[in-house]
């Protein structure tokens, strides 16, 4: 039920915005957040990239930064592992996405397996090396900007669901709000 609604939300905004309804491309990301001590060991793991032990959210947007699909798991999991479930997800609601973004995360047979299976074109954006501290990586700034919005929410600045479906619902409640109150300035 959430996941039609904000789907359908998601589809006025682009409709709002002047754009298809349907996306053809995706940015991929993931981001590692603290879980609640309560949680289960099994639904929970720790980060070494990032420092964290807790779970990691997996997120596919659109051009727009709007959610297209989530995936959460433990922090453990790499970004190949969960890209390939997440990347499965990805045609089952948005058929027309051909060309996906990413981080270095999702480099190798990750590629190869996104262009056989599902014929998208996985592109790996990359940080120059030149580069010295922070600086915006074209497309990539659009799924930074998602989680952003994400961290606004207070129920998700920690993963606090027993359930990972659950910790995926409510990622799509929170984007839902963000895109009514979008939708209801515009229409202001």
């Amino acid at each position: 039920m959430v996941g039609e609604f904000h789907d359908r939300l998601r589809d006025r905004g682009r409709e709002a915005a002047g754009r298809d309804p349907e996306p053809t491309a995706g940015i991929i990301d993931s981001q590692s957040v603290k879980a609640a001590a309560s949680l289960a060991a099994s639904s929970r793991g720790f980060d070494g990239g990032k420092k964290v032990n807790g779970r990691k959210r997996h997120i596919v947007v659109d051009a727009l930064g709007l959610l297209l699909t989530v995936l959460v798991t433990a922090a453990c999991v790499t970004d190949r592992e969960a890209g390939r479930t997440l990347l499965a997800r990805l045609p089952q609601r948005h058929w027309r996405i051909t060309l996906v973004w990413a981080d270095g995360g999702c480099t190798g047979c990750l590629v190869d397996f996104a262009r056989d299976a599902w014929r998208i074109a996985l592109t790996v954006v990359r940080r120059n090396d030149d580069a010295a501290g922070f600086t915006v990586l074209p497309k990539r700034w659009l799924v930074e900007r998602m989680f952003a919005w994400l961290m606004r929410s207070r129920r998700l600045a920690r993963d606090y669901e027993a359930r990972t479906d659950t910790s995926e619902a409510m990622i799509r409640w929170s984007m839902s709000m963000v895109m009514s109150r979008r939708l209801a300035r515009r229409e202001h």
